[in-house]
């Protein structure tokens, strides 16, 4: 979808909307935790995002990767910047291609930065001098397809002796076809409103987005203020000078700057605001909060997992919970799949899961792991950083990235108490009776309906405890479940292959939806990774030693198990009581001490 399109609606509804800046990491690991950040920063409820790229076009295979899985996988319109000086023309032709291939219908399309501090355009290479020549290209090119987002300059390109000429510039980048305006960063806001006024006076009727950066350390602002010659009042300057080598009063401080920025400009009537990220995510999120500029649930979760924007995943709203925490891996094992499950699992599923093409990988290099999760050298170490997470004393583990979902808080207590006697749980979810579908905890989904869900667990456990835990599973005629080893040995309590699902909603004027199943196949397919994620911890560790030994061996021998209560109307601890008593308990009740002093130095 363009952005304009929403950017519209939002200025048409008279509500304040925000987007997300971000630059493509030179690692394969700042990839895979940008990825992260970008899911998480998506419960902000962002009206799209932005990925940046190198001048001469040196990131656009990456650009455009990172836009278009943030819109397949995370749901998330994306606008992708698209420099032209000094880019080769193919370059640009090709990107923009596979960019409208993808389904990528957002470009920011910039002159971008010279090179190597030269000042001069070299037009032996590319044939585009200026932004207005490239919007032009693309809008004669591709007629309507792409919404083309441009840059302004509140404070001018090189200075403030440019700023008449620059909106000059400007109107002829609307006149070329942009659709929008995305500003440079600024902290003086009467002059970001004069300049506006500016723009109106000079014709320019697009909308425009304010940049936001607060401030996250003194150094880097300097640089970045000076690198793109921003003025800063001094004021600013002199409420940093007592704080500039405390780099937490100065992130504090800068939270509060552009508190007052968006709320001068709000009061002014501006609703759009654009956030330099510098892939980060915590100063963002507090201006959110402390704005109120909180996303209803409706916003954020139409579904209980992220619908993707895909064009042929448009009907999609079934899918399986095991890869609950692991969207990109289901989206990547299901795309060449003809249709997608709408309405019903069983009606539109293609017959078989992709292979894994890559073996799972921990997204934290070993020092980062080790110091996360220490050596553990027995079962009870492994247990007691299960724990650890359970209690949030942890914020991720090798099956999860980031900290236990808000739902599980509900059952932490319990959670906790079953990993600490070998159940070690990598997806849960509580029961829940038809609770609103605004619930900040449970809800999802269209307002005014009301959501189901059944209690769910997820678990690894040695084959000494299978047979006791087999024998209670087997007794609950309300309790169905699966379990299976490495190898593929299954053992379950269904007779049929059919779905069952987990969760569902009830919503006005429309039929009953059920986005969340447990099938067999789709478990058999997903225990590959989630067992194969022992081995990927294992290579944290030098391969003969104790640690990297104990998780291949629970990884060979250990099972998963699913549990699902059927009874939705049961208590959500009630699950719990299936493990009374089985399992062995942690040497009184507390964390193995290697581990825990490990995580206290």
């Amino acid at each position: 979808m363009k952005i304009i399109d929403k950017i519209n609606k939002a200025l048409e509804d008279d509500r304040c909307f925000w987007s997300f800046e971000y630059f493509p990491p030179r690692t394969q690991q700042g990839v895979m935790n940008l990825y992260d950040r970008i899911e998480r920063m998506c419960s902000l409820g962002p009206l799209f995002i932005d990925v940046t790229w190198r001048w001469g076009g040196k990131s656009s295979d990456l650009t455009l990767e990172l836009c278009a899985n943030s819109q397949t996988v995370y749901g998330v319109e994306a606008n992708m910047h698209m420099t032209c000086t000094n880019t080769n023309f193919s370059l640009i032709e090709n990107a923009l291609a596979k960019a409208k291939e993808q389904g990528v219908q957002n470009i920011l399309a910039l002159r971008g930065d010279l090179p190597d501090g030269t000042v001069e355009f070299d037009p032996s290479v590319g044939e585009f001098k200026y932004a207005t020549d490239l919007v032009r290209y693309i809008r004669s090119t591709y007629g309507d397809y792409f919404c083309i987002a441009v840059a302004g300059y509140p404070e001018g390109c090189l200075g403030p002796e440019d700023v008449d000429r620059d909106i000059e510039f400007l109107k002829a980048k609307q006149e070329a076809g942009a659709d929008l305006v995305v500003t440079q960063l600024f902290y003086d806001v009467d002059n970001f409103l004069a300049w506006v006024d500016k723009c109106r006076e000079a014709g320019i009727t697009m909308p425009i987005l304010p940049g936001i950066m607060p401030i996250q350390n003194y150094g880097g602002f300097k640089r970045m203020t000076d690198l793109c010659r921003v003025k800063v009042p001094q004021e600013i300057w002199e409420r940093l000078e007592p704080i500039k080598d405390d780099d937490q009063a100065v992130k504090d401080y800068g939270i509060g700057v552009a508190v007052e920025m968006i709320d001068k400009m709000r009061a002014a009537g501006v609703r759009g605001f654009h956030f330099y990220t510098i892939n980060l995510e915590r100063s963002t999120r507090m201006v959110l909060e402390r704005l109120g500029f909180v996303p209803t649930v409706s916003e954020v979760r139409p579904l209980p997992w992220s619908p993707s924007l895909s064009e042929k995943r448009a009907r999609e709203n079934v899918r399986p919970i095991f890869w609950r925490n692991h969207a990109r891996s289901y989206i990547k094992r299901t795309e060449l799949w003809d249709e997608f499950p709408n309405g019903r699992w069983g009606d539109a599923r293609s017959p078989a899961y992709g292979e894994l093409v890559h073996e799972v990988q921990v997204r934290l290099a070993p020092a980062q792991a080790e110091r996360k999760w220490g050596t553990p050298e027995s079962v009870d170490d492994v247990k007691t950083l299960f724990v650890r997470y359970c209690r949030g004393k942890l914020d991720s583990l090798p099956w999860s990235d980031t900290p236990l979902q808000s739902e599980s808080s509900v059952i932490e207590d319990c959670l906790a108490q079953i990993n600490a006697r070998g159940f070690l749980t990598i997806n849960s979810q509580p029961a829940c009776n038809g609770a609103p579908s605004s619930d900040k905890i449970h809800g999802w989904g269209p307002p005014d309906g009301f959501v189901y869900k059944k209690a769910y667990l997820e678990f690894f456990v040695a084959p000494a405890t299978m047979q006791g835990l087999l024998a209670r599973l087997d007794a609950e005629p309300s309790v169905t479940y699966h379990a299976v080893s490495k190898c593929g040995d299954l053992i379950t309590n269904c007779a049929e292959d059919s779905p069952n699902a987990v969760t569902w909603g009830v919503f006005p004027g429309k039929e009953i939806l059920q986005p969340t199943i447990v099938e067999r196949v789709s478990f058999l397919a997903w225990k590959d990774e989630a067992f194969d994620f022992w081995n990927a911890w294992s290579r944290v560790y030098v391969r003969d030693s104790p640690s990297a030994e104990l998780l291949r061996g629970i990884c060979d021998q250990w099972y998963l198990v699913n549990i699902v209560e059927n009874n939705f109307q049961k208590p959500s601890e009630s699950i719990f009581g299936l493990f009374d008593g089985l399992g062995q308990a942690l040497s009184n009740g507390v964390p193995a001490p290697q581990i825990e002093q490990q995580h206290q130095q």
